[in-house]
């Protein structure tokens, strides 16, 4: 494998940056931006009073990083808010997920966070109310194919992607957060139940602290495609450090992951934040999570392929086994989202009978 790269020992611990010449500076931020982590680390640097040591090139880079990050937070709050407009006349609360939550929240992991959907959850039974709503506001859904069409809504924990025909903002809705063809499933009733409102957002709801953890966990270690891998991990060790001071928070986690069918991604999200990120894990949460650790042959197999994939996708963070490694991850989480027979389907379908985009002309 190779090194660790350079942007992990910088966000372990960003004081190492007074030590870093130009040249470590150019690395620094090419891998930073594989992993849309420029204006993240310009956060970071900015709580810490750190921005004064940067040199003024790079410097300016994080500036420009953190001034689009700022235009696209305000874009989200925008959004959030037609949305919040579109669904006023049904009875639920618009219950943000992930990138959302954490911008209207001001969650840390929310600072910098640049993202290209807002995800809500929403009860099953009312999807073809929200549809409508969203629809009537100007919101359309996308993947027209009939077979894609039926993949969503039959099979899957969401509907097609709706995007709005003016502003090209896009809108996933959930009602699930793992598709109703997987082995493992969240009750999404007990997430909605949980959830809590989002302070001084009349109407807005985020999952609730320990349930944010474990959606994020599931959502990247039931994840196919890692080339966000490393912001994700960093989402997950910024909650923990944010939530991880309440009284009780790890004991009511672990219990809260074997309640939702979560324990073996929850110990993989511990497992990897701790050893990449350096998260302050204590001893009790591994135990707590005891049962979702996989048998020694596994666990030795998923730390060679975790401890690549979860690196930035740049040149300098690959080694010869990396391609191959996000290759068997990708057939490992199409493989748990799908039973055998549907996964070769629709495989199969997706190469050979789907649309293909038009050749340019």
């Amino acid at each position: 494998m190779t090194a660790t790269p350079l942007v992990l020992h910088i966000l372990r611990d960003p004081s190492r940056l007074a030590s870093l010449g130009l040249a470590d500076w150019d690395l620094l931020l090419r891998q930073a931006s594989a992993s849309m982590l420029q204006a993240s680390l310009h956060s970071m640097l900015a709580e810490r009073g750190l921005l004064g040591q940067v040199p003024a090139r790079p410097r300016e880079h994080l500036e420009w990083a953190n001034a689009m990050a700022e235009r696209h937070g305000d874009a989200v709050r925008w959004e959030v808010g037609q949305i919040r407009l579109a669904l006023a006349g049904l009875p639920i609360p618009v219950l943000l997920l992930k990138g959302g939550a954490y911008k209207m929240a001001g969650l840390p992991p929310g600072a910098g966070r640049v993202f290209s959907d807002i995800d809500i959850l929403v009860p099953k039974a009312q999807l073809p109310a929200v549809e409508a709503a969203l629809m009537l506001k100007g919101w359309v859904t996308t993947h027209h194919d009939d077979y894609d069409q039926r993949y969503y809504r039959e099979w899957m924990h969401e509907l097609p992607p709706m995007v709005h025909v003016r502003r090209r903002s896009l809108i996933d809705v959930h009602h699930a957060i793992l598709p109703e063809t997987a082995a493992a499933r969240p009750d999404p009733a007990k997430l909605r139940a949980a959830a809590v409102p989002i302070p001084g957002a009349e109407g807005l709801a985020m999952l609730a602290p320990a349930d944010m953890v474990i959606h994020s966990a599931v959502h990247l270690f039931y994840e196919g495609e890692l080339d966000k891998g490393t912001r994700d991990l960093l989402d997950l060790h910024r909650l923990l450090l944010h939530f991880g001071s309440a009284p009780g928070f790890w004991q009511a986690l672990g219990a809260r992951a074997a309640e939702l069918e979560a324990s073996r991604p929850l110990f993989y999200a511990l497992r990897y934040s701790s050893r990449l990120l350096r998260t302050p894990v204590p001893d009790e949460a591994f135990a707590a999570v005891a049962a979702g650790r996989p048998g020694a042959v596994l666990l030795a197999l998923m730390d060679q392929l975790f401890g690549r994939a979860l690196l930035p996708d740049h040149d300098s963070c690959n080694d010869s086994l990396t391609r191959c490694a996000r290759w068997m991850l990708y057939i490992r989480g199409n493989w748990l989202r799908m039973p055998p027979l549907m996964l070769a389907r629709h495989l199969f379908h997706k190469a050979f009978i789907s649309e293909q985009p038009a050749p340019a002309k």
